[in-house]
């Protein structure tokens, strides 16, 4: 059973090769394949803020650094900020100086005024504490705080990006001289003879061109180091004044030294993304828009499609050399019944073709996806497929294979609270358990007899199973196919006890 705190017991092989628990594996409904966190493609749907809840646009959110503009984490616990409210006798403004003696009343009278500051409700850090004055309002006015070297880097990002823009450009260009052209007359300026450039000139626009990158002073090493305070030597340290490595290093422009000198900081803002397979590039998750929402558009995981095997126990404790019994247990995810056979793992010559096939079958829908036309600028770039290798888990026991396919029943939430008896039907021998959308068997399987004690025990096989895929791609096909899949599975049943025990 896959556990999210717990070292995975069961493992499935993904089709590149990665061994995963069926938890962090997906199913692609196209290729019919199993998909680990390598063999998709991560892509940013939306940013939020997870305080707030604001949707933020992509652009905006480059803008801002991928900072809130509302929100603050505190400086000293990293929790949240609460905007506390308060009241504050001020005078009351005259509207005209220049009036007589009779309006004195006037200047005399005091107001009320609420005013705004930051406290957290963990730690009760305020921002009274470094003297940040209380503010009108309760979000967006509070000032930030100014580095010394902020100027600097913000020069060397400035001259990276010039360099990147200009290194895009030769590239480009180099693209647009070996390309060859498919027409006699590639474009209309080279049917006319004039240039994109000469265009613009005409026109009185300034040429379309990359800003060179400005030269920057370099950065020179100094030997001269500031020496240490004279009170380190002879005060006391106080520690509850000194900052921790966790605070430092939430602000990394500034790195305070002393509490005094924590400022808040703007929240992170949190990300939506989709996955998308890198082979077939259909969607395999996307979640909701909405940042409120936790419901899935498309949620292709492989718990919802791929019989989930689970290691209910082992008879007897394991021993080098001696034949023993494990129960497994089968579970139907999907509304269709499955036909599951325990067959054995494919040979090393057999992987290598399987390598050899998946590596064919990309290449095909690479050179597919990748041939030039007119709106290939407008279309997606072709991302890089996760290369394919042998399964590093290797077997440590021989196990039983079972020649005699069983059928694990569709899942019926319902069937569960059903308390009918199911009708009683001609089971295998190694099946000893059935009920609902589970079922249970019985493998026989021996350790290798070089086994030491401690030493874990790993029993595979190749699960053979029948899907209905309910997704149709083409208009001739009126309903759901049927497919034969194969998913390579390890499961550790346990580690050979002591002699003495």
């Amino acid at each position: 059973m896959a556990s999210f705190m717990l070292p995975p017991v069961v493992s499935y092989a993904c089709s590149c090769g990665l061994i995963n628990p069926i938890t962090k594996l997906y199913f692609c409904r196209h290729c019919l394949q199993l998909r680990c966190g390598f063999c998709v493609c991560h892509e940013v749907d939306s940013h939020f803020c997870s305080s707030c809840l604001e949707n933020i646009p992509s652009s905006e959110a480059k803008l801002k650094k991928n900072r809130c503009n509302n929100c603050f984490n505190c400086p000293s616990c990293q929790h949240t900020l609460s905007a506390r409210a308060t009241t504050v006798v001020v005078p009351k403004k005259v509207d005209d100086p220049e009036k007589g003696d009779g309006d004195d009343k006037e200047k005399d009278k005091v107001i009320t005024r609420k005013m705004y500051y930051l406290s957290c409700l963990a730690c009760r850090w305020t921002t009274r504490d470094v003297g940040i004055p209380d503010q009108t309002v309760a979000s967006g006015a509070w000032p930030e705080c100014e580095y010394a070297n902020q100027t600097r880097l913000n020069a060397i990002m400035e001259y990276y990006q010039s360099v990147v823009l200009q290194e895009k450009q030769e590239k480009q260009d180099l693209w647009k001289r070996k390309t060859p052209k498919k027409h006699k007359y590639f474009s209309l300026t080279d049917r006319t003879g004039l240039t994109v450039s000469m265009i613009r000139r005409q026109m009185g626009w300034a040429d379309k061109a990359p800003p060179k990158p400005k030269a920057i002073t370099p950065s020179e090493a100094s030997e001269e180091v500031d020496e240490l305070p004279e009170s380190i030597f002879t005060e006391p340290v106080n520690l509850k004044n000194i900052t921790t490595i966790k605070q430092r290093h939430s602000q990394p422009a500034d790195q305070p030294e002393t509490v005094d000198n924590l400022f808040p900081q703007r929240k992170s803002l949190w990300i939506k993304r989709s996955l998308r397979c890198r082979q077939c590039e259909h969607n395999i998750i996307k979640p909701e828009y909405h940042p409120t929402s936790i419901k899935y558009r498309i949620q292709l995981f492989a718990s919802y499609h791929v019989p989930e095997v689970r290691l209910v126990k082992c008879e007897q404790p394991l021993k080098a050399g001696v034949a023993n019994f494990v129960i497994l247990n089968f579970a139907n995810p999907t509304m269709h019944d499955m036909v599951v056979k325990i067959i054995e793992l494919p040979s090393e010559d057999e992987e290598a073709l399987l390598i050899e096939e998946f590596r064919r079958g990309f290449e095909k829908q690479t050179s597919l996806t990748s041939t030039p036309s007119l709106t290939s600028a407008l279309s997606r770039q072709t991302s890089l497929n996760e290369e394919p290798r042998f399964v590093d888990k290797r077997t440590t026991a021989k196990l039983e294979y079972p020649n005699v396919p069983f059928t694990v029943n569709h899942r019926d939430d319902s069937a569960e609270f059903d308390e009918d008896t199911q009708i009683q039907q001609e089971e295998p021998p190694f099946v000893i358990w059935r009920k609902s959308n589970k079922v249970s068997v019985k493998l026989g399987f021996t350790p290798d007899p070089d086994l030491a004690s401690n030493d874990e025990v790993v029993v595979g096989f190749s699960m053979q199973y029948n899907y209905v895929n309910t997704v149709i791609n083409t208009a001739d096909r009126s309903e759901p196919q049927k497919h034969t899949l194969h998913a390579r599975v390890y499961v550790k049943v346990g580690n050979i006890t002591s002699e003495s025990a």
